[in-house]
C-alpha cells in the first residue's frame, strides 16, 4: 500500500477534491465541498471494465432514488480517465459495462483522491473503499474490501439510516443489525437498561 502517512479516520473531515466526472454522458467538473449540507457516498473501485466493478456500481445506482430521499449523494471513484468512464457508460449492461447511470463517475487519474483517502495500492489502483460523509463534511463510516469482495449496498443504506438517526437523536445509539423503526438504547447507564431488559 502506498499509504498518507497521517491516514484518515472516521470522525476526521473528508479531504476535499477536485476533479473531472462524467454525468448523464458529459465532462463535468466536481468538487467534494460542494455537497456540504448533504450526506455523500464516496464509491471507490479498481478498475473500469472489470468484473465485480460494474455489479457494485449499478446496484448503487438502482438504489439512487432511496438515497436522494435520504439527502444523499454518491459519487464512483477510480483511477481511470473520464474518456474511460464515458466509454464504459456507453456500453450496455449486459455486455459488462453501465449503461445510464444516476450518479457521477469520477475521475482520479493523477491518483492524488485515492492516496488522500488512504486506499492506493502499490500496483497503482484503488481498493473498494466506501466512505459515508456527513452534511458537515465529516466522515462518519469507512469500509475497505480487498479487491475480488463486493460490497453490501443494502448494509450501506443501513448504516447510512443509522448514523443519520443517531446525528438527530444524539442522546440514542443503535445496536447491532439496528433497522429503521427498531429499538434504539439510550446511551445511559441507567436508561440503557430498558433496552437489554426487553431483548
Amino acid at each position: 500500500m502506498l499509504n498518507d502517512s497521517n491516514g484518515i479516520r472516521v470522525g476526521q473531515e473528508a479531504p476535499d477534491f477536485s476533479a473531472i466526472a462524467v454525468y448523464d454522458q458529459e465532462f463535468k467538473h466536481i468538487q467534494l465541498s460542494d455537497y456540504i449540507g448533504k450526506y455523500v457516498i464516496l464509491l471507490f473501485y479498481p478498475l473500469d471494465f472489470t468484473f465485480v466493478c460494474p455489479t457494485e456500481i449499478t446496484a448503487f445506482s438502482d438504489v439512487y432514488s432511496q438515497l436522494k430521499a435520504l439527502n444523499t449523494e454518491i459519487l464512483g471513484i477510480s483511477v481511470d480517465s473520464q474518456y474511460s468512464h464515458l466509454a464504459w457508460l456507453q456500453t450496455n449492461r449486459d455486455s459488462g459495462g453501465l449503461g445510464d447511470l444516476k450518479y457521477p463517475l469520477v475521475s482520479d487519474l493523477t491518483k492524488q483522491i485515492s492516496l488522500s483517502y488512504n486506499i492506493l495500492t502499490e500496483q497503482g489502483t484503488s481498493l473498494r473503499g466506501l466512505f459515508i460523509i456527513d452534511k458537515e463534511g465529516i466522515i462518519q463510516h469507512s469500509l475497505v474490501n480487498n479487491l475480488d469482495v463486493g460490497r453490501s449496498v443494502d448494509e450501506t443504506l443501513r448504516t447510512l439510516q443509522a448514523i443519520q438517526y443517531v446525528q438527530v437523536n444524539p442522546d440514542e445509539v443503535c445496536p447491532a443489525n439496528w433497522q429503521p423503526g427498531n429499538a434504539t438504547i439510550i446511551s445511559s447507564p441507567e436508561k440503557s437498561r430498558e433496552y437489554f431488559s426487553s431483548v
